[in-house]
């Protein structure tokens, strides 16, 4: 059963936002660093995200013929990743709120030559436009913190997989021993700000994304949040990194 929002505010960053306001915010914050993005994802995580996201797209267990949603696509990392594994026979759709992010994911598929099979289209994660039962596999990459109400979110990817379908929610979330917090909390709001500054030129959007990190539930939080509001079955979660970065994988059964 979806929780919904209870509250009248909700997180942006540190900030305490009215929810019709999260969106806009987070827009801006994309359209912002859009350009360098990528750059920015390799600069960031010396190169870590390309090892996350190659192992969450193995554990999809991806086939020939199946069909995946990859929301908040971004770039397009992953739905490049799943298009490669699920061709020929399969389709993927790339999903993304935002327009800019959307278009430069798009080009990139463009690019590849990936075109049959493959859709881009403009998407809120809290409303999807799909029937249900309409996937084998959804993913959401360093997205689902961004969404305004996570429970709802999880609950429609929930509803548009097919029976012995799985979610896979790649995310920050927490480091698993006091030493490495505190050097991750030192480079998220010393260094990665400053990063920011030097290559996207824009510093306040990377200070966002340090608080927003802090703001969204831990591994075994997302993990309830995922059972009890999203409706899954199971959920399994995978640190990585050493809780850095965690991928929950949960099956509708």
């Amino acid at each position: 059963m979806v929780s919904g929002m209870q509250d009248e505010t909700t997180d942006f960053g540190y900030e305490d936002v009215p929810p019709g306001d999260k969106q806009a915010r987070v827009d801006a914050v994309f359209d912002s660093v859009v350009e360098r993005y990528d750059l920015m994802n390799d600069v960031m995580s010396l190169g870590a995200h390309r090892l996350w996201k190659r192992y969450t797209l193995e554990l999809c267990g991806l086939r020939p013929g199946q069909r995946v949603l990859d929301l908040a696509g971004g770039t397009g990392d992953l739905a490049l990743g799943a298009a490669r594994r699920v061709m020929p026979g399969g389709s993927v759709v790339l999903a993304d709120i935002n327009a800019s992010m959307l278009r430069r994911g798009r080009d990139r598929m463009i690019d590849a030559g990936l075109i049959d099979g493959i859709d881009a289209i403009q998407s809120n994660a809290e409303a999807l436009p799909f029937a249900d039962n309409s996937f084998d596999c959804i993913t959401i990459a360093f997205g689902l913190r961004n969404v305004t109400d996570k429970a709802k979110a999880l609950a429609e990817m929930r509803r548009a997989l097919r029976p012995g379908g799985r979610a896979c929610v790649l995310e920050f979330s927490k480091p698993l021993c006091a030493p490495l917090e505190q050097a991750y909390d030192f480079y998220s709001f010393q260094v990665l700000p400053r990063l920011g500054e030097w290559i996207a030129r824009d510093r306040a959007s990377y200070r966002y994304l340090a608080e927003s990190i802090r703001r969204h539930p831990d591994q075994q939080a997302l993990r309830r949040m995922m059972l009890d509001d999203g409706g899954f079955d199971e959920v399994e979660v995978h640190n990585l990194s050493g809780g850095i970065v965690a991928l929950h994988r949960a099956f509708k059964y």
